[in-house]
């Protein structure tokens, strides 16, 4: 794959519109509500024991609010709050561990958050513990284990638990540098305290660390963004995560803090993106894709470049092989081809697991139609490309004649040199990479329809969808 990047400011703008991520295709806002857990126990009780597991824990809190943020999340300072969640996902856990036959490996696990540090150090031992009581954890040296983390919210004594664990990779949330930006976001935390997390972390032998970055937030201009990217790269991540700020208080309360007026203009978020990108290119970082930047020896672009790179709802992956289960308020578990999320809501959740069910609100069981886009979607998203033979030798189609009108809507997207169509398939071009999500798009029946059903309805009805209606963030 080339490290190539055209970057064409009057282009991205053109099509930078809103539209998903695809960390799942169906994404999940097309998920249905369900009343009962008995599809998740069938899953779950009838899956291939062959077929590895990919674990997802959810932490939901934090000390502290952070003005960006739209995770789902728990805000307190008292600690002892944690101790009948962790009680909860405990039973949780046991109650999806006995409906498993055999005995199914673990090659990866993520604990997400919120700040999964804001655990004591007995509570994740505990909790550690009790997952290798019920799970088998792969020894290989391909064992993915990971754990996101706010570096305010570690103890001397963390990160030496955490290797001692088991975790190998870790990520931690910087965002920017700049004190200015920092107060605005009520995030603090100097440039000594990033350094010397990075250091220890390197010293214990974490084989990748991961670093977020989020371009546009209030204050932040192509200068300070430039003088914290320089610090960063000299800290020498193995990853780096560079997310575009959605500024969207009427959904996520603590951005009402923000004040628009200090956010940088459409053009100057632009342009640090665009510098962030040559500069990073220019060090030798390789442009995973969406957002992603890795080194060159990293797993993520070995895996890219050997076309194994996978994408779920932890991100890029190279574990797409796994069933992943979820576990916690709002997690999301793929089984074979169904998806499935809990409750978002703490007291749902609580009173699903106390009542011994599963706390699944939401699922969608994936037809061959779907099966078949996400299979065009994530090979453009993973691979810039899609090739028609594999495609028709997976699904036993006929693929161009089945996505004849999908292809003529690519054609504005050859005209700009965006993409190639050829008797291969189509191929995603330098100059297109940073805009590969639109024609993903393309692709996404479900979307379509959506926007079909929005203009079909009545003035009232419309509005009313409109309101209701999931917003995605921009392609860029």
């Amino acid at each position: 794959m080339t490290e190539k990047l055209h970057w064409d400011p009057d282009l991205i703008q053109r099509y930078n519109r809103s539209g998903p991520r695809y960390t799942s295709y169906p994404t999940a806002v097309e998920f249905n509500v369900v009343e009962s857990d008995q599809v998740e126990r069938d899953l779950l009780s009838k899956r291939d024991p062959s077929t590895p597991l990919s674990l997802y824990l959810h932490i939901p809190f934090c000390a502290h609010v952070c003005y960006y943020c739209g995770c789902n999340k728990i805000v307190t300072k008292d600690r002892e709050k944690s101790e009948p969640y962790l009680d909860l996902l405990k039973s949780e856990i046991d109650r999806k561990a006995e409906l498993l036959e055999g005995h199914p490996i673990v090659e990866q696990m993520h604990w997400g958050g919120g700040t999964p540090t804001f655990l004591s150090d007995d509570q994740m031992i505990d909790l550690m513990d009790h997952l290798r009581k019920r799970f088998n954890f792969s020894t290989a040296n391909s064992a993915d284990y990971s754990i996101e983390i706010d570096p305010r919210e570690i103890r001397p004594t963390t990160l030496k638990l955490l290797r001692k664990l088991g975790f190998n990779r870790t990520s931690f949330g910087v965002q920017d540098l700049n004190e200015k930006v920092q107060q605005a976001v009520n995030r603090i935390q100097p440039e000594s305290m990033i350094r010397d997390v990075m250091i220890e972390a390197r010293e214990l032998g974490f084989r990748s660390i991961n670093i977020d970055l989020i371009y546009g937030l209030p204050h932040q201009n192509q200068q300070t963004f430039a003088e914290t990217l320089d610090v960063i790269i000299d800290m020498s991540p193995d990853r780096l995560s560079i997310f575009n700020y959605a500024h969207l208080p009427e959904r996520f309360k603590p951005q009402r803090r923000i004040k628009e007026e200090d956010l940088p203009s459409p053009e100057e978020k632009l342009a640090i993106l665009g510098n962030c990108i040559t500069k990073l290119t220019e060090v030798g970082y390789h442009y995973v894709g969406m957002d992603h930047f890795a080194k060159t020896d990293d797993e993520l672009s070995r895996a890219q470049a050997n076309k194994e790179l996978h994408r779920n709802f932890q991100g890029y992956t190279t574990h797409g092989d796994c069933d992943l289960i979820g576990f916690g308020v709002s997690s999301i578990s793929q089984i074979s081809d169904c998806y499935l999320q809990n409750s978002p809501d703490i007291n749902i959740y609580e009173e699903a697991v106390t009542n011994n069910r599963f706390p699944v609100v939401k699922l969608i069981e994936t037809n061959t139609d779907d099966l078949i886009r996400r299979h065009v979607i994530m090979e453009l998203l993973c691979h810039d490309q899609m090739i028609f033979s594999e495609l028709d030798q997976a699904f036993n189609i006929d693929s161009r004649d089945y996505f004849s009108e999908e292809l003529s809507k690519l054609s504005p997207m050859i005209e700009d040199e965006l993409l190639e169509v050829n008797e291969n398939g189509i191929h995603i071009t330098d100059k297109g990479r940073l805009l590969v999500r639109n024609a993903c798009m393309v692709f996404d029946r479900y979307l379509h329809a959506n926007i079909i059903q929005s203009y079909s309805s009545s003035a009232d009805a419309s509005a009313n969808k409109e309101t209701n209606r999931p917003r995605f963030s921009k392609a860029i």
